[in-house]
Parts: structure tokens; sequence; C-alpha cells
């Protein structure tokens, strides 16, 4: 009896971890479709979500390609473990918003967004410029 009350009270709480953007995404060249890079997310200490790049799988620019276009201290470090997200907040079951994305290719940053597709096997990131939207849709690894 004991066990199954403890399950009982955990499934909230399984519910929620489940209701999370946190984990390795492979993100998709939007032209290609080829997997790019790998990009895992983590939940900061302040409970907002942020991201780094984890693994380059394009290499068309080199295996440790450097972000050129990037401004200020991260002109010219390296793509591999720089962040790219940071600032997402929960705003609402299954999307976080308020945050900020770094696009690499352009060294340009844009508001973000995060929503969880597809029972959570997808992520469908958005970079925005005041109302103007772009998703790519990034698959869980």
């Amino acid at each position: 009896m004991r066990i199954l009350l403890i399950a009982l009270l955990s499934l909230p709480l399984l519910a929620q971890a489940q209701e999370s953007p946190a984990g390795r995404w492979k993100t998709i060249d939007d032209a290609t479709g080829k997997t790019k890079s790998i990009v895992e997310i983590h939940q900061t200490r302040d409970g907002s979500f942020a991201g780094r790049v984890a693994e380059i799988l394009d290499t068309k620019d080199g295996p440790n390609p450097a972000c050129d276009k990037c401004k200020g201290a991260l002109h010219g470090k390296p793509i591999k473990g720089m962040a790219i997200l940071w600032g997402l907040k929960p705003d609402g079951k299954g999307k976080w918003s308020g945050g900020t994305v770094l696009d690499p290719e352009n060294g340009k940053t844009y508001k973000s967004k995060l929503e969880l597709l597809d029972g959570g096997r997808k992520l469908g990131m958005s970079g925005c410029i005041a109302f103007f939207c772009r998703q790519q849709v990034w698959v869980k690894q």
C-alpha cells in the first residue's frame, strides 16, 4: 500500500519532468533537411533554460568552426561548446519564452521561444524579430 501511495504521489513530478526542453536535440538545416549539430539544453539555477552546442555534425566549415560573424567576446571562438540559447522561462504547458538565441552562422541574436511538439519528441525553436518568427524543428536525440 505504501509503494502505491508513493507511486501516485510521484506521478505529477514525472509528468512535469517530461514537459521540459532539457536534453540533447538534433538541429536540422531548413534548406537541406540534414542534421547540423547537437544542442544540449539544461535548466539553470534560476529555473530558466539555456543551451549550448554539444557537437558539430555538419563539417562543411571544418570539424570545429569558429564564430567569425559573432561580435564582441564570442568573435572567433569555437562554436562547439558555445552557449546559443539562454533566458527561456516557462509560459504555459510545454512552452518557454523570453529568451535569446544566437545564430552562429550570421552572428545575430534573436528573441527566442521553445515549444514541445509530437509528445516531446520534437522541439519547435523560434527566433523572432518584432512579431516575425521563424521556427526550426529539432529532434530529440
